[in-house]
């Protein structure tokens, strides 16, 4: 999984530099046509086309005898069976698609989580540095630790040791607007990193740095993961979260996405000449 971020990181960067300093809303909309398009071509190319046609055929045929035969009870019941059975055909048929769908789907959403799910800092705005430490690193006394933060980010708080939770907390400033890397030596163990961005653009922000398990990774490609010989096994920088706005209502950004892609793919569904 690690392998697969560090090829997609760049190139989500690279795709969607030119929209950093527009609102939002204008490249979600972008990818969502696109990711639209994928899933149209993709269904078409996996699905059963004719099978599908004849069940949804099947589906109307019921719903108009329903509408034909409403004083009948038998026959409505019978109608609303043979729907029920041709919908549990329908979904038998869209499931071999979706194996090849969401992989491709859900890779992309978790490039676009760290593109617009949070804000970078911004001068004078201030954000907790937490370290969580691997449990025999932490377990007993407090641990040998080095912070290294580059001009533009001061640290207003030496570090806090909280022994149950194994974890070191740092409360930062950001100064200026830039893109930064602090360094951490921990116990004598070889430097690690963190990067944090200071900036009012839509970029990529790493709000946790993680170690390399395929979950992990998934949940949290925006940076690459820790070593396995590190002492932590979490970084976390506090980004303030981010809202998109949709027609003057704030919304977490997967709401429009979702929806866009769905309403994409149901307009255009004529266009590829496909049956969903």
């Amino acid at each position: 999984m690690s392998l697969v971020n560090a090829v997609l990181r760049p190139v989500f960067d690279f795709l969607l530099a030119p929209f950093a300093a527009l609102p939002p809303m204008v490249p979600i909309a972008l990818v969502s046509l696109l990711v639209s398009i994928l899933m149209l071509l993709v269904f078409k190319r996996t699905s059963n086309q004719p099978a599908l046609a004849r069940v949804k055929r099947r589906i109307h045929a019921g719903i108009f005898e329903i509408r034909l035969f409403n004083d009948d009870l038998g026959a409505i019941l019978r109608a609303q069976n043979r729907i029920l059975r041709a919908n549990l055909t329908y979904l038998r048929h869209t499931l071999w698609p979706m194996v090849f769908i969401l992989p491709p789907v859900v890779l992309v959403m978790a490039q676009l989580q760290f593109h617009y799910a949070y804000e970078g800092l911004r001068p004078g705005q201030r954000a907790l540095l937490e370290v969580d430490l691997a449990r025999q690193a932490g377990s007993g006394e407090r641990p040998q630790v080095r912070l290294d933060l580059p001009a533009g980010l001061r640290a207003e708080t030496g570090a806090v040791w909280i022994p149950g939770e194994s974890q070191l907390l740092w409360r930062l400033l950001a100064e200026r607007d830039g893109d930064y890397e602090l360094g951490l030596e921990i116990d004598g163990a070889p430097r690690i990193s963190k990067t944090v961005r200071v900036t009012p653009k839509a970029v990529r922000l790493s709000p946790e740095r993680v170690d390399s398990g395929f979950l992990s990774q998934l949940l949290y490609p925006a940076e690459p993961p820790l070593p396995a010989s590190s002492p932590a096994r979490a970084i976390r920088i506090s980004y303030p979260e981010r809202e998109v706005s949709v027609l003057g209502f704030r919304m977490y950004w997967m709401i429009p996405f979702l929806v866009l892609s769905i309403v994409f793919a149901f307009a255009l569904r004529g266009v590829f000449k496909v049956t969903i």
